[in-house]
């Protein structure tokens, strides 16, 4: 079975920095462990995914369509198809009174959020902070090794994952209840009624087997 735009699937992957072999970013735990970078904070297996929602980096995004569940693929992929090119334009001075707005010390290394924009401390120098607004693996070319584990059909499962990694919402915050003929979504926050129904909108478009939507404020107990 071959996975195609607009499928939710399960997805495993280990991202590697071609010059150097070192693994960045991977949903195993094992290979976080081997490769010293596991995380206690973070949550490891397979993670579920619409194709073609810039989900994961687009050139990943992109080959992913077309492919057969259950097999192991390993993808190359130049700057431009995964976190850019190093742009000299994001590389920028910042003024002191900044920092001390926000009572930061600047020191090289130091990754900040100015506005909304996160960087990277680059030097300090006579009262001028360079900081690098690039993607910090941005410049680097990268491979993906990766499998589709399965293709996601049920329901609750594909709604989950909306509104995971879409929304950016924790599994603890929301509730999903199927009905008959409809769907319950009970979130822990009174949403406007425009974010409800640009969430329904979108929900409604990527799960078409689903007819009907409703969102509530679940009741604080």
């Amino acid at each position: 079975m071959k996975a195609k735009k607009g499928d939710f699937i399960e997805i495993e992957y280990t991202g590697i920095l071609k010059e150097s072999n070192v693994v960045f970013d991977t949903t195993s735990e094992q290979i976080a462990k081997e490769n010293e970078i596991h995380s206690e904070k973070q949550k490891y297996g397979p993670v579920i995914i619409c194709i073609g929602q810039s989900n994961l980096v687009k050139g990943l995004d992109d080959d992913i369509e077309g492919k057969d569940v259950g097999v192991e693929y390993e993808l190359a992929l130049p700057p431009e198809k995964a976190f850019g090119k190093n742009l000299a334009k994001l590389i920028q001075f910042v003024p002191a009174r900044v920092f001390t707005k926000q009572n930061i010390r600047p020191v090289p290394g130091l990754p900040i959020n100015i506005d909304g924009m996160y960087g990277v401390i680059k030097t300090v120098a006579g009262g001028r902070t360079t900081v690098n607004f690039n993607h910090p693996l941005s410049g680097k070319d990268i491979i993906y090794k990766y499998k589709i584990i399965r293709i996601v059909t049920d329901d609750s499962e594909k709604l989950e994952a909306f509104m995971t990694t879409q929304l950016g919402i924790k599994k603890d915050a929301f509730k999903i209840e199927n009905g008959e003929n409809a769907v319950k979504l009970s979130i822990k926050a009174k949403l406007p009624k425009e974010v409800q129904d640009i969430i329904t909108k979108k929900a409604l478009e990527l799960i078409p087997t689903i007819k009907k939507l409703e969102i509530a404020a679940e009741e604080n107990k």
